[in-house]
């Protein structure tokens, strides 16, 4: 597979806790995350879960969140709006957050990242459906981009969110057969894919969240193979995304 760029979505303030790493950070020369213009990340506590869950408070040094609409103060858990326009993700109170909740809502620049976590283990995706995607890693995400007019792929790595050729046809004849795939609303939800040695887990996520991930990766992961703390980070990830996951409701 040919063609790796970063992530098209962008971070200002936006997501500010997922770019930087706690005050007490590792000592020089672990791997931390890099200033907000290269994209969404981690959070800085490392087993921080997906949003809806109890997360701690900004490090000792960094300042309080405010909405980036408002600049209203907000907490460690909080909405986030898709700038269509500028292709980021936005930090939102919850007033702000419940404005762009419609579709069209603000001339349609921004989204709000809904909450939702859905599973389909009825039809569930198959190792061989999997390879024909043709993604050189186990773990990546796919979303729609209205901007792009196609559906993009994303694996995390210790670069953060790096965007992998995608085998559209493929796509497309899976989304076939596997209802929970198109089910993801365009530009603000995600369908996450872990394949193992056990088989092929399948979500459909808000896309905050999957830049969550790609940021436990780029800003803990050593080495060759990631290193322990990053792959207990992704571990407790993911059973988070599992302890969400509702059943996707059966076609009428």
């Amino acid at each position: 597979m040919t063609g790796q760029r970063g992530s098209p979505v962008a971070g200002r303030q936006g997501l500010r806790r997922f770019l930087q790493p706690p005050a007490d950070a590792g000592p020089p020369g672990s791997v931390t995350a890099a200033g907000p213009t290269t994209g969404p990340a981690a959070p800085g506590t490392p087993a921080a879960p997906p949003r809806g869950a109890e997360t701690p408070g900004p490090a000792a040094g960094q300042a309080e969140e405010t909405c980036e609409l408002c600049a209203a103060p907000i907490g460690p858990v909080h909405g986030h709006l898709a700038d269509l326009e500028h292709s980021t993700l936005d930090c939102a109170c919850r007033a702000c957050y419940l404005l762009f909740t419609e579709r069209g809502a603000g001339r349609g620049r921004y989204r709000a990242v809904p909450e939702r976590y859905l599973r389909d283990p009825a039809r569930p995706l198959s190792g061989a459906e999997w390879a024909e995607l043709d993604v050189p890693v186990g773990l990546a995400f796919f979303l729609y981009s209205s901007r792009l007019g196609h559906v993009c792929g994303f694996y995390p790595s210790p670069a953060g969110a790096t965007e992998c050729t995608l085998d559209l046809d493929a796509w497309a004849r899976l989304g076939q057969a596997h209802p929970l795939l198109p089910a993801a609303e365009d530009d603000v939800e995600a369908v996450l894919v872990n394949r193992t040695d056990d088989g092929v887990e399948c979500f459909l996520v808000p896309v905050d969240a999957c830049y969550e991930l790609a940021g436990r990766m780029r800003l803990l992961w050593q080495g060759f193979d990631g290193g322990a703390e990053a792959r207990q980070s992704i571990a407790e990830f993911l059973d988070a995304v599992r302890a969400r996951a509702r059943d996707l409701a059966p076609e009428p």
